[in-house]
């Protein structure tokens, strides 16, 4: 528990600290407050390192997603390109890098769609959402432990799979749609 003395943290004023649990991924850490109203109460706040989201879309106007088992939620997931920002790294390398990786793929025409905030209440993870184009193709090179499966279909194909819900990863779903408002879809 940190042992600091009260501090202001927006509205709240916070009474103590207490980091719970850390990897190399993500913290977490339980704070409590005062509320705005004079009550005392908690927050758990869970910190993930930032990450970047790509979509890239080829000259046939097809989107280049992966599919992969994601173990909280035990089961697969279709998705945009996705990984965490290393340490030094800015929010465009990282995307250029997973593009890379996951996918095999190199782009020359990069567009950055804005940043999100994925779930405000409890957790601090920014994800950098970027549009790519001009593709062409390199070697796939996933990291240790990644089992990726690569699906290319129409730019139609994903928006409908977005709003049937059959693509649920926010991101995702959130990079699609600007990306589909942004094509005049």
């Amino acid at each position: 528990m940190t042992a600091s003395p009260p501090r202001a943290h927006g509205p709240y004023t916070v009474l103590s600290s207490e980091r719970l649990y850390r990897n190399r991924w993500m913290a977490v850490r339980e704070d409590r407050v005062i509320r705005p109203g004079g009550t005392e109460g908690l927050f758990g706040v869970v910190e993930m390192v930032a990450g970047s989201s790509v979509l890239a879309i080829d000259g046939e106007d097809n989107v280049h997603l992966v599919r992969e088992y994601k173990y909280a939620l035990s089961r697969d997931s279709l998705e945009v390109i996705s990984g965490g920002i290393d340490e030094g790294e800015t929010p465009l390398a990282a995307a250029q890098r997973e593009l890379r990786e996951e996918a095999g793929l190199v782009a020359s025409e990069w567009q950055e769609m804005a940043a999100v905030d994925p779930f405000t209440t409890a957790i601090r993870c920014r994800n950098h959402l970027f549009l790519a184009r001009g593709l062409s193709h390199t070697d796939v090179a996933p990291d240790d432990g990644e089992e990726l499966a690569l699906v290319t279909l129409p730019f139609d194909s994903a928006l409908q799979m977005v709003l049937a819900g059959e693509i649920s990863h926010a991101a995702s779903c959130i990079l699609i749609l600007r990306a589909a408002r942004l094509l005049g879809r």
